[in-house]
């Protein structure tokens, strides 16, 4: 239950909003659900909708949800062979998707590609930017170039679809864009500092465009923040730390995720978070950064005492590999170790400590 003390003076009154609570975390569900939004969105069969990053992992779960809806698809990537063979599974399951090879960090081929998008499907519904790269390694180890790479990609890259879409959005009156961040959002990822970086910065760039569409209210930006999903992203990651990447556990099925983003078109939100690892780093990064930075600092750092080793390599960041175009990473095993109950112990104390901090300081 919220009580607003409400005064006269606008400004005084943002300042001094007291909330008071029948529940330690309902002030916590307040930043974590989103508020729902005006929306008037036309069915999913009657949608056209461009998808990037849909060669692999959550882009492709999404591709093949939305197809079971036989909706319009446009499909973006930079590799065609995982584009048609994505394409071919959707129009099978009824969907009518169109392949654009497609680079979000070039400003003209995402103009061609929300282009190419009206004329197959008349306008465009929804615009969800999924493509994204990581980057691990020593901040000061990595090229410059590379880290920009990063950015460019998961930054700017969505910056770009939203800038595409957005004049048909207003010329028609009303479009969803969705932007896929992660935990990343809110959680500093220590050793991934250009991949923390465009995280934050999609956050910034989606809440204040949320803000100036305020006149647009059939107009949506979503943004859905999973945790550490089990995607193929390990294996196309930038890796300079020497060792073999996986994603840290629970792991949330990039099934999931689409699920959500599909739920998102018909019901568009403003964020959604998805597992726990997302609503941990919400919880930390609100009541305990420091302690937050510093578990994700010894988790790091014991994952990379313990990894097996591989050697340094770009992976994806700059040019599409040809390996590894699934959905799924392989990496929902449920083998218990002795290291694992390691990061268990120390993201539990973590959670316990946030928990404390609620009921002491809310």
């Amino acid at each position: 239950m919220l009580l607003l003390i409400l005064v006269e003076n606008p400004l005084k009154l943002l300042m001094s909003t007291v909330v008071i609570l029948s529940h330690p975390f309902s002030f916590v569900g307040m930043f974590l659900s989103g508020k729902k939004q005006c929306n008037a969105v036309p069915p999913l069969n009657k949608q056209t909708i461009v998808i990037t990053g849909a060669s692999s992992g959550i882009g492709r779960a999404t591709a093949i949800e939305l197809a079971r809806y036989n909706c319009k698809l446009i499909l973006a990537a930079r590799n065609k062979a995982a584009l048609d063979e994505v394409a071919d599974v959707c129009n099978r399951l009824g969907a009518n998707a169109m392949v654009v090879v497609t680079d979000v960090t070039d400003a003209q081929a995402i103009t061609t590609l929300g282009k190419d998008a009206c004329a197959f499907g008349k306008s465009i519904d929804a615009w969800i930017n999924v493509a994204g790269v990581g980057l691990l390694g020593d901040f000061s180890s990595i090229p410059l170039e590379v880290h920009q790479q990063v950015i460019q990609t998961n930054l700017i890259g969505y910056i770009n679809g939203a800038y595409a879409a957005l004049p048909c959005f207003k010329k028609q009156g009303y479009g969803t864009i969705v932007n896929v961040n992660s935990a990343g959002g809110f959680l500093p990822m220590p050793y991934s500092v250009a991949y923390t970086a465009s995280k934050y910065g999609v956050r910034g760039y989606a809440e204040a465009l949320q803000g100036e569409l305020g006149d647009y209210p059939n107009i949506n930006v979503c943004n859905v923040y999973p945790g550490f999903v089990d995607t193929p992203g390990p294996s196309h990651a930038g890796n300079y730390t020497g060792k073999k990447l996986k994603p840290m556990p629970p792991v949330v099925s990039p099934t999931r995720v689409a699920s959500e983003i599909v739920a998102l078109l018909q019901n568009p939100r403003e964020h959604v978070l998805i597992g726990s690892a997302a609503y941990g780093a919400r919880v930390g990064s609100i009541f305990a950064p420091r302690f937050t930075r510093w578990v994700m600092t010894q988790i790091s750092r014991n994952y990379f005492k313990h990894a097996e080793p591989e050697a340094v390599t770009n992976g994806n960041l700059q040019h599409a590999t040809h390996l590894h175009y699934q959905i799924s990473g392989g990496y929902t095993s449920k083998k218990v170790t002795k290291h694992n109950l390691k990061l268990g112990g120390i993201a539990g104390a973590a959670a316990v400590t946030a928990f404390w901090l609620v009921r002491k300081f809310v």
